[in-house]
């Protein structure tokens, strides 16, 4: 493991930034499909995540909009019918009710421009942008495309203010790490993670927001979107071979080479989180449980299984939980043409929020 210690943010308790390389294990793992085991995987979980006669208030709050979805040509590389299918299977298998579900509004201009550049949202949500701005996103600009960006972002905004009253918040989308103040990036447009954590500062809701963001991509936007603000850490865990070529500096960047399986990776998880949580001590946590370290995933180089991703994002909320941080939680990225196998293994964290929930008595 190779270690690089950078100062960074002196006004913060640690005021140091930390790159972290992290080689694949020399132990061979188990890998399952999750076509083959699916059933047989979340019987198990929904055991101890549906509902159990406790009385609705006392339920995790679950943040969804059926406009999380827009038109996609077909073949398109985003799944974007995964949202939809997301709460679909956690209302099928029970881990969730309907009362449960909120719904987001649509922030406005003065909401987003906290954090992006007035110019590119007057582009962005009236149709300015060019041929050359939307070939980087990976979208053709449309009505429906800016609606459903602003209610993911409106999404996270709301299970952060949800969080911080009740302890524990999850949305079915969210996590467009990869978009910039004046431009958007790699599928994202919007940052809702940067703006819902600017948003709880600006409001007076919270001093210090912590963003742990376990995606197999890392946060770039966010970076530096907060590379100097004190009032937020920004903590990424990712596959340094993976996209974006570039990238920035967080406060805290461990890099893991590829084919890093479950037992290493959580290790490393452990070895960073604790360590963060207890210097930074923040107001609220925001969680990117992406799910593209997952072995079948396109575009991931990790070999995390579905039991994996699971232990992880048990061990990530219940760790906060126990220290007595608000978390809000989102789902981040995740790719493949299977889309109920990736829908599925999105409400992974939904079903480990759950669990959480119901041990800790929320």
């Amino acid at each position: 493991m190779g270690l690089k210690m950078l100062c960074r943010k002196s006004s913060v308790l640690y005021a140091c930034q930390q790159h972290v390389t992290v080689a694949a294990s020399s132990f061979p793992g188990s890998f399952m499909c999750i076509d083959r085991v699916t059933s047989r995987i979340f019987m198990n979980i929904k055991h101890f995540s549906s509902y159990n006669g406790n009385p609705l208030h006392s339920k995790l709050p679950i943040v969804h909009h059926k406009d999380y979805v827009c038109y996609l040509p077909p073949n398109h590389r985003f799944p974007m019918q995964k949202f939809t299918k997301v709460l679909n299977f956690l209302l099928k298998d029970g881990v969730i009710t309907a009362n449960q579900v909120s719904e987001p509004d649509l922030p406005s201009k003065e909401t987003v421009t906290c954090i992006h550049s007035k110019t590119y949202i007057d582009k962005f949500f009236d149709g300015g942008t060019d041929t050359k701005e939307q070939r980087v996103t990976g979208f053709k600009w449309s009505e429906g495309l800016v609606r459903r960006c602003r209610l993911e972002t409106g999404g996270t905004i709301l299970a952060a203010d949800i969080a911080l009253s009740r302890g524990l918040a999850c949305s079915t989308a969210g996590g467009t790490h990869h978009a910039f103040p004046d431009y958007g990036s790699g599928f994202c447009l919007l940052n809702d993670l940067a703006v819902a954590a600017k948003q709880m500062i600006l409001q007076k809701k919270a001093q210090k927001v912590l963003i742990i963001d376990l995606d197999v991509h890392q946060g770039d936007g966010t970076a530096f979107i907060f590379q100097n603000d004190p009032c937020v850490f920004t903590l990424s865990v990712h596959n340094g071979k993976n996209f974006p070529l570039t990238k920035q500096q967080s406060d805290l960047d461990v890099s893991l080479e590829d084919k890093i399986e479950d037992k290493e990776y959580l290790r490393v998880v452990k070895d960073h989180v604790p360590w963060v949580l207890d210097t930074f001590r923040p107001d609220l946590v925001l969680y990117d449980a992406g799910v593209d370290p997952h072995i079948d995933d396109d575009l991931g180089r990790l070999s995390l299984t579905d039991q994996g991703l699971f232990a992880r994002d048990f061990w990530v909320l219940d760790y906060i939980a126990s220290k007595g941080y608000p978390c809000a939680a989102v789902i981040g990225g995740g790719y493949s043409r299977n889309l109920d196998a990736l829908a599925v293994r999105h409400t992974i964290l939904h079903r480990a929020a759950t669990k959480v929930w119901q041990e800790r008595r929320l």
